[in-house]
Protein backbone atom coordinates (compact mmCIF):
# COMPACT_ATOMS: atom_id res chain seq x y z
CA UNK A 1 0.00 0.00 0.00
CA UNK A 2 1.17 3.98 -1.43
CA UNK A 3 -0.52 6.53 0.97
CA UNK A 4 0.10 9.80 -1.46
CA UNK A 5 -0.91 13.24 -1.08
CA UNK A 6 -4.01 13.31 -3.62
CA UNK A 7 -7.79 13.75 -3.86
CA UNK A 8 -9.54 11.40 -5.71
CA UNK A 9 -13.13 10.80 -7.14
CA UNK A 10 -14.98 8.40 -8.55
CA UNK A 11 -16.71 8.62 -12.52
CA UNK A 12 -18.36 6.01 -13.79
CA UNK A 13 -16.24 2.77 -12.05
CA UNK A 14 -13.72 4.40 -12.48
CA UNK A 15 -10.88 6.48 -9.82
CA UNK A 16 -9.22 9.77 -11.44
CA UNK A 17 -6.59 10.46 -8.91
CA UNK A 18 -6.13 14.76 -8.27
CA UNK A 19 -2.61 15.26 -6.98
CA UNK A 20 -1.09 19.16 -6.64
CA UNK A 21 0.44 20.72 -3.75
CA UNK A 22 -1.40 22.22 -0.41
CA UNK A 23 -3.85 24.90 -2.05
CA UNK A 24 -3.52 23.76 -5.32
CA UNK A 25 -7.32 23.31 -6.39
CA UNK A 26 -7.28 19.66 -5.42
CA UNK A 27 -10.82 19.84 -3.00
CA UNK A 28 -12.06 22.67 -5.35
CA UNK A 29 -12.14 20.95 -8.15
CA UNK A 30 -12.81 17.53 -6.52
CA UNK A 31 -16.32 19.38 -5.39
CA UNK A 32 -17.37 20.26 -9.12
CA UNK A 33 -16.67 16.49 -10.16
CA UNK A 34 -19.10 15.39 -7.45
CA UNK A 35 -21.50 18.00 -7.91
CA UNK A 36 -21.75 16.83 -11.62
CA UNK A 37 -21.99 13.36 -10.28
CA UNK A 38 -18.74 11.68 -9.02
CA UNK A 39 -18.36 9.88 -6.34
CA UNK A 40 -15.95 10.87 -3.24
CA UNK A 41 -13.13 8.36 -2.88
CA UNK A 42 -10.73 10.54 -0.40
CA UNK A 43 -10.07 14.03 0.03
CA UNK A 44 -6.00 14.51 0.24
CA UNK A 45 -4.85 11.31 1.29
CA UNK A 46 -5.12 8.32 -1.28
CA UNK A 47 -3.89 4.66 -0.80
CA UNK A 48 -3.14 3.11 -3.59
CA UNK A 49 -2.93 -0.51 -3.56
CA UNK A 50 -2.17 -2.95 -6.34
CA UNK A 51 -3.78 -6.13 -7.18
CA UNK A 52 -3.57 -8.32 -10.89
CA UNK A 53 -1.65 -5.62 -12.06
CA UNK A 54 -3.98 -2.47 -11.80
CA UNK A 55 -3.96 0.18 -9.23
CA UNK A 56 -6.97 0.48 -6.68
CA UNK A 57 -7.98 3.85 -4.87
CA UNK A 58 -8.74 3.56 -1.30
CA UNK A 59 -9.33 6.19 1.70
CA UNK A 60 -7.74 5.63 5.13
CA UNK A 61 -10.22 4.62 7.40
CA UNK A 62 -9.90 7.59 9.64
CA UNK A 63 -10.69 10.39 7.30
CA UNK A 64 -13.39 7.55 4.99
CA UNK A 65 -16.29 10.17 3.60
CA UNK A 66 -14.41 13.53 5.38
CA UNK A 67 -13.60 16.01 2.20
CA UNK A 68 -12.85 19.62 3.48
CA UNK A 69 -14.42 22.49 1.72
CA UNK A 70 -12.48 25.67 1.69
CA UNK A 71 -14.89 28.53 3.76
CA UNK A 72 -17.22 25.76 4.96
CA UNK A 73 -15.22 23.31 6.86
CA UNK A 74 -14.90 19.30 7.10
CA UNK A 75 -18.32 17.83 5.38
CA UNK A 76 -19.19 14.29 5.28
CA UNK A 77 -20.32 13.06 2.12
CA UNK A 78 -20.99 9.51 0.54
CA UNK A 79 -18.26 7.83 -0.65
CA UNK A 80 -16.77 4.69 -2.79
CA UNK A 81 -14.43 2.51 -0.40
CA UNK A 82 -12.51 1.45 -3.37
CA UNK A 83 -12.27 1.90 -7.33
CA UNK A 84 -9.97 0.86 -9.76
CA UNK A 85 -7.40 4.12 -10.48
CA UNK A 86 -8.00 4.85 -14.43
CA UNK A 87 -6.44 8.34 -14.45
CA UNK A 88 -3.94 10.83 -12.95
CA UNK A 89 -4.47 14.53 -12.83
CA UNK A 90 -1.98 16.68 -12.24
CA UNK A 91 -2.77 20.08 -11.33
CA UNK A 92 -0.66 22.87 -12.84
CA UNK A 93 -1.05 27.19 -13.05
CA UNK A 94 -2.44 27.41 -16.74
CA UNK A 95 0.97 28.55 -18.35
CA UNK A 96 2.26 25.02 -17.73
CA UNK A 97 -0.58 23.06 -19.88
CA UNK A 98 0.67 22.18 -23.09
CA UNK A 99 -1.97 23.02 -25.92
CA UNK A 100 -1.21 19.34 -27.64
CA UNK A 101 0.38 17.37 -24.86
CA UNK A 102 2.81 13.82 -25.87
CA UNK A 103 0.47 10.69 -24.00
CA UNK A 104 1.78 10.60 -20.61
CA UNK A 105 1.73 8.28 -17.48
CA UNK A 106 2.62 8.41 -14.03
CA UNK A 107 3.76 5.26 -12.56
CA UNK A 108 2.53 4.34 -8.88
CA UNK A 109 4.06 0.25 -7.51
CA UNK A 110 5.33 -0.22 -10.68
CA UNK A 111 2.48 0.34 -12.48
CA UNK A 112 1.79 3.05 -15.12
CA UNK A 113 -1.76 5.12 -15.53
CA UNK A 114 -2.60 7.41 -18.03
CA UNK A 115 -1.89 11.12 -16.93
CA UNK A 116 -2.74 14.41 -17.66
CA UNK A 117 -2.06 18.09 -16.72
CA UNK A 118 -5.17 20.70 -16.38
CA UNK A 119 -5.13 23.96 -14.58
CA UNK A 120 -7.46 23.31 -11.66
CA UNK A 121 -9.45 26.76 -11.80
CA UNK A 122 -10.03 27.26 -15.12
CA UNK A 123 -14.17 26.92 -15.75
CA UNK A 124 -13.86 23.50 -18.39
CA UNK A 125 -11.51 22.16 -15.79
CA UNK A 126 -14.47 19.07 -14.44
CA UNK A 127 -15.43 18.71 -18.18
CA UNK A 128 -11.72 18.27 -19.29
CA UNK A 129 -11.12 15.69 -16.38
CA UNK A 130 -14.27 13.73 -17.80
CA UNK A 131 -13.29 13.99 -21.55
CA UNK A 132 -9.55 12.72 -20.31
CA UNK A 133 -11.13 9.90 -18.56
CA UNK A 134 -13.19 8.61 -21.27
CA UNK A 135 -9.93 9.24 -23.47
CA UNK A 136 -8.34 6.54 -20.59
CA UNK A 137 -10.61 4.30 -21.29
CA UNK A 138 -11.59 4.74 -24.74
CA UNK A 139 -9.09 6.06 -27.12
CA UNK A 140 -10.85 8.61 -28.50
CA UNK A 141 -7.74 11.46 -28.80
CA UNK A 142 -6.36 12.00 -32.21
CA UNK A 143 -3.05 12.08 -32.16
Amino acid sequence: MLLVHATSVEIDGHAVLLRAPSGGGKSDLALRLIDAGAVLVADDQTALTAQDGRLFASCPDTIAGLFEVRGLGVVRLPHCPLAPLSLVVDLVAPDQVERHPEPATASFLGIPVPSVALAPFEASAASKVRLAMRGALRDIMVR
